[in-house]
C-alpha cells in the first residue's frame, strides 16, 4: 500500500521537518479494518464525524449510542446505529395522558450528508485510546448509516483528559433544543475559554473528510472576539492530517461538547495556519497557532442521553 498522503499533508511534513518520520509512521495507516480495532469498537459509546454539507462547509457532528453502536460487518464496511431520542413534539404530546403511551422515539438527523465523504473518531475517553476511520457513506437509512472504509489507524493517547461514563445512558433523556447563531455570544465564549477538549473536523476535495482531537489544560483556546478563536497545535504523531487538509482547504468545523449536561456547541467557518515564531512565544508548547473564523455556531442542547464525570488532565498538556 503506498503512503497514504495527499500534497497538502506533504507540504506541511516538509515545513514542519518531519517529512520522513511521517513516511515511517504512515505505514500504520490501513485500508482494511484490522481485528484489535474491530475488538475496540465492540465497546465504544461516542464518534465524532467530519460531513461536508451541500454549501461546502465542514461540520464536526456528535454520535452516540449504546455499547458497539460503531460495528464492523466485515474488514472495509461499518454500521452505525446512534440512540433514538424524544423529538419536541413528542415531549408536548407527552404531558397529555391520552398520549402518554404512544410517544415514539426517532432518530437523530444526521447532519450535512449530502457529500458522501465522511470522516469518524472512535474515542474511549476513559482509558485514552482513538480510532480514526475515514470513508464514503453507502447507504444512509433513518436507523442507520453504513460506510465503506479506507483509512483505518489508531492515535496517541496525547492530549485526551480521562472522564468516566456516569451511566450507560439516562432513563428519560430531554428532547434536543436546536439554537443557531452568526457569532458567539457571551455564554458561548466563556464555555470555549474554559473548555479543555474539542473536536476539529477538515476535508480534502480528493483526500475526504476526517475528524481529529485537540486538548490542553483551560485556556488553550483563546476567544479573540465573537467571531474569531485562536488555539495551539501540539505536538503529535507528524503525519498532519488535519493541518494537511487545511493547507489545501481552510473550511472546518469545530465541535465543543459539554460532558456533565450532554450539550453540544458546533462551530463551523475557515482555519488559518500560523507559523509566526514570534507569535508562538505566547503560548507555551505551541509548535503552530490555528487561527479559526466563525461563520455559524450551532448549539443543540440535550444533545446526548450520556454523562460523564472528570478523571483527570493528560500528563502531555503542556503548561502555560
Amino acid at each position: 500500500m503506498p503512503i497514504p498522503f495527499h500534497n497538502g499533508e506533504i507540504t506541511v511534513q516538509t515545513r514542519a521537518g518531519v517529512r520522513e518520520e511521517a513516511e515511517q509512521i504512515g505505514k500504520v495507516i490501513s485500508d482494511i479494518i484490522k481485528p484489535a480495532a474491530a475488538e475496540f469498537l465492540r465497546t465504544q459509546q461516542i464518534a465524532i464525524a467530519s460531513t461536508i454539507a451541500a454549501d461546502g462547509s465542514v461540520w464536526a457532528s456528535l454520535f452516540t449510542g449504546s455499547p458497539g453502536f460503531v460495528q464492523a460487518l466485515d474488514k472495509q464496511t461499518i454500521q452505525i446505529t446512534p440512540f433514538p431520542i424524544q423529538n419536541r413534539s413528542t415531549e408536548r404530546s407527552r404531558r397529555s395522558p391520552s398520549c402518554a403511551r404512544s410517544a415514539p422515539k426517532v432518530r437523530p438527523k444526521i447532519q450535512n450528508l449530502e457529500n458522501f465523504q465522511i470522516g469518524l473518531l472512535i474515542i474511549d475517553l476513559s482509558n485514552r485510546r482513538r480510532l480514526r476511520l475515514n470513508g464514503n457513506i453507502t447507504m444512509q437509512q433513518k436507523e442507520f448509516l453504513k460506510i465503506k472504509i479506507y483509512q483505518s489507524f489508531f492515535n496517541c493517547p496525547k492530549y485526551i483528559q480521562t472522564r468516566y461514563l456516569k451511566t450507560i445512558k439516562i432513563s428519560e433523556p430531554q428532547s434536543p433544543e436546536i439554537q443557531t447563531r452568526l457569532v458567539l455570544d457571551q455564554t458561548d465564549q466563556i464555555w470555549l475559554s474554559q473548555a479543555d477538549t474539542f473536536f476539529i473536523a477538515s476535508a480534502h476535495p480528493d483526500g475526504g473528510a476526517d475528524a481529529s482531537h485537540r486538548g490542553g489544560y483551560p485556556g488553550f483556546i483563546q476567544v479573540v472576539d465573537s467571531q474569531t478563536l485562536l488555539f495551539s497545535d501540539y505536538s503529535g504523531n507528524n503525519m498532519f492530517q488535519t493541518l494537511g487538509n487545511l493547507a489545501v482547504n481552510p473550511k472546518a468545523g469545530l465541535l465543543f461538547i459539554d460532558f456533565e449536561q450532554g450539550h453540544t456547541l458546533q462551530l463551523t467557518g475557515q482555519a488559518t495556519i500560523l507559523w509566526d515564531a514570534e507569535q508562538l512565544n505566547a503560548f507555551a508548547g505551541a509548535q503552530r497557532l490555528i487561527q479559526f473564523s466563525l461563520e455559524q455556531v450551532l448549539e443543540t442542547r440535550n444533545a446526548t442521553p450520556l454523562r460523564w464525570q472528570f478523571g483527570e488532565y493528560s500528563p502531555a498538556n503542556p503548561r502555560f
